[in-house]
This record gives structure tokens, sequence and C-alpha cells, in this order.
């Protein structure tokens, strides 16, 4: 059973950043709005393509489980400064803002949390990395 959800974990965990790149590149104009918004004006193709990079490459490491905790590793390079960034709740001057950043922050926090879990523990049995290890080549 323990395996069975590691793998949904997995999967559920993935998902969001897979979801997250897909949705950078579909609306690239809307995420570069963003950007200006939250402060990030220094070269912003350059940081737009690293964060999709990191963020769709991590996402589908951690969902193969193939060398999952290098792609939670790449999701945290992206997750941790984003979540600070972006999610500043200390700065709301507005208490239903102030609310709904500090919820946001919050799930971001669990959601690191679920990513150290994931680089302490490893990716479980049901993953590519363990297919491919107990794959023989005759």
């Amino acid at each position: 059973m323990r395996d069975v959800t590691d793998l949904i974990g997995r999967i559920f965990l993935a998902t969001i950043f897979i979801f997250e790149a897909i949705d950078s590149i579909l609306f690239i104009d809307k995420t570069k709005e963003t950007m200006t918004l939250h402060g990030l004006n220094w070269n912003q193709d350059f940081l737009l393509y690293c964060a999709i990079f990191l963020l769709m490459m991590g996402g589908l490491m951690v969902l193969f489980g193939y060398r999952s905790s290098l792609g939670a590793i790449m999701l945290l390079m992206y997750w941790v400064p984003v979540t600070f960034l972006v999610h500043d709740f200390w700065t709301c001057t507005n208490r239903v803002e102030l609310r709904e950043q500090s919820i946001l922050f919050m799930k971001n926090i669990a959601i690191i949390g679920g990513l150290l879990m994931l680089i302490g523990k490893g990716s479980g049995r049901y993953s590519i990395k363990k297919l491919l290890a107990t794959t023989r080549v005759h």
C-alpha cells in the first residue's frame, strides 16, 4: 500500500508544476505581466524560459520517478523564491488580500515540505528508475 501511495503522491505533486509550466507557455504575455507586477523586470524572457524548464523537467522527473530528488531540487529552485516574491502576505494592507496571500503562502510551504520529503525518501517502488534497474537486457 505504501508503494501505491508514494506513486499517487508523486502524481499529485508533479501535476501542479507541469500545469504551471503549460499555463506559463499558453499565457506567456499574462505571465510576463505578472512578473512585471512583482518586480521581475530583469531579463524577463530568460527568467521565464528558465522557470518553464525547471517546472516542466522537474515535474516530469518527479512524475516518472526518474532522478526524482534532482527533479525536486529543480522545482525548489523555482518554487521557494516565487513563494516569497509572489505571496508576500506580510506586506498586505487589505485584510482580504492578507488572508488570501497567507493561505497561498502556506499552501506553497506545504508543497515545499512535500518536495523535501521526496528528496529524503526517494521515489518509491513504482518509478522509471526502479523499472530500469530491474530490467534485464538479453
